[in-house]
């Protein structure tokens, strides 16, 4: 038996709905009486927040667990998330773990916590009609920018993809439920909000509303200055929901859309719903919409079968773009996903060069972009403190980070002129503070 936990620390890998989740969770720890900790090795329960997207996922698990108890420390940990889901009961097995919770289910971590605390081990990867979401607490304090989950699951099964099976099908939270926490968002200091799903542009109601008319919604709330949505799936980029960013001022002008190839071939073999003509015509179509418009993407290189022609097509693709950032990953097999049976591996050798070559171009694209920002004044919103006294750090409208110095207070919107840019963040000189 051990002590009922007074103290936690939440570790969160991978996504920003796993940010979000982590969240969610020490909400509900803290509802239980528990005090947060920003030292895990003093805290008398850990919650390793999991990520099963990239390579050796359960084995960085057990690496984190190890760690823990190295320090002579006995801590209560629970692995939530989709490793969680996707090994279930092995994780008890091979470790000394207390609790294993799914993304699905960890509005039940308290009673998990319970029954760990009266010496059984507590397992839930359940996958619940009834929604997590009514079970978690209000939400309360929290900083300029703030995660709002809308959308979870996936119903595409790209072959690479764990997602569908950690996650389970695609669902849309109530409107009136997203807008309501919204608003508590607000009241507790965001002014900036994020919607999040797996396919977060696939959300709808019964009514029809749409990605967009959610955005819509949230744009009539008093306090709230911007709004963001992540991560798009091509095949759910409507007429709607493009012309949001034309119309709707609080939308930020940054569009995250996976294309991960830029091959017909190597796209049908993932099961990619688009194809490269399809998708470019769709980001055609959001710069007519808004000129400005930042764009986002992840790549995947070294598909089983890849060819170095069809890499090539990976190349111009991004040529043709111009991101202004993206994300790039070797391609790994996830147990039980269709392409970790497919022939034709990728020796590991020609993957880290076709990385190397990916994000040379990725890079330089993004450089571009933040170059082309110098001379342009924007509004910056005030997220954090910079290293340097009186230095703050913020984001501007494409979700560059800018420091600046200032006596700006976090959370205010300053209008900012750029004056350098780097290849990853901007420097700028405030003139006046943005009224929003």
């Amino acid at each position: 038996m051990k002590p009922t936990p007074r103290t936690f620390h939440v570790k969160s890998f991978g996504c920003q709905m796993n940010v979000y989740d982590g969240e969610r969770m020490a909400e509900l720890m803290t509802a239980q009486g528990m005090t947060a900790t920003d030292d895990a090795n003093a805290a008398d329960l850990v919650v390793l927040n999991t990520c099963h997207i990239r390579e050796k996922a359960t084995e960085k698990v057990f690496s984190d667990i190890g760690r823990l108890r190295k320090h002579g420390q006995d801590p209560m940990i629970a692995v939530a998330g989709c490793v969680a889901q996707a090994e279930g009961e092995e994780i008890v097995r091979r470790a000394k773990v207390d609790v294993v919770v799914g993304p699905q289910a960890y509005h039940s971590l308290p009673a998990l916590v319970a029954q760990a605390a009266s010496g059984t081990a507590a397992v839930d990867t359940d996958m619940p009609v009834a929604s997590k979401f009514g079970a978690l607490p209000a939400r309360r304090k929290t900083g300029p920018s703030a995660f709002l989950t809308v959308q979870e699951g996936c119903d595409k099964f790209c072959t690479y993809c764990v997602v569908p099976y950690t996650r389970g099908a695609e669902v849309s939270r109530p409107f009136d439920a997203i807008v309501d926490e919204a608003k508590s968002l607000v009241d507790a200091g965001a002014r900036e909000i994020t919607l999040l799903g797996q396919n977060v542009n696939a959300w709808d109601d019964e009514a029809g509303t749409g990605l967009h008319g959610l955005i819509r919604a949230l744009d009539r709330i008093e306090g709230l200055a911007r709004i963001r949505y992540t991560t798009s799936h091509p095949n759910d980029m409507k007429d709607g929901l493009i012309r949001a960013h034309a119309e709707v001022e609080k939308l930020m002008p940054f569009l995250h859309l996976p294309v991960q190839a830029g091959n017909d071939r190597i796209l049908k073999a993932m099961n990619r719903s688009h194809s490269r003509d399809s998708y470019l015509r769709i980001l055609d179509r959001v710069r007519e919409a808004r000129p400005d418009i930042a764009l986002s993407g992840d790549f995947i290189v070294g598909f089983p079968g890849e060819t170095e022609a069809e890499f090539a097509d990976t190349l111009s693709l991004v040529d043709a773009v111009g991101y202004a950032q993206c994300f790039s990953f070797k391609y790994s097999p996830r147990p039980g996903t269709p392409a970790a049976e497919m022939d034709g591996a990728v020796p590991a050798e020609v993957m880290d060069d076709r990385l190397r070559r990916l994000q040379d171009a990725l890079n330089r694209d993004q450089a571009a972009f933040n170059a082309a920002t110098v001379g342009k004044s924007c509004a910056v919103l005030i997220e954090r403190k910079g290293k340097l006294p009186g230095q703050m750090l913020g984001k501007s409208p494409w979700l560059q980070s800018v420091h600046l110095m200032t006596d700006a207070r976090i959370g205010d919107l300053v209008e900012v002129e750029i004056v350098q840019a780097g290849p990853h963040s901007l420097a700028g000189v405030e003139r006046v503070k943005a009224v929003a």
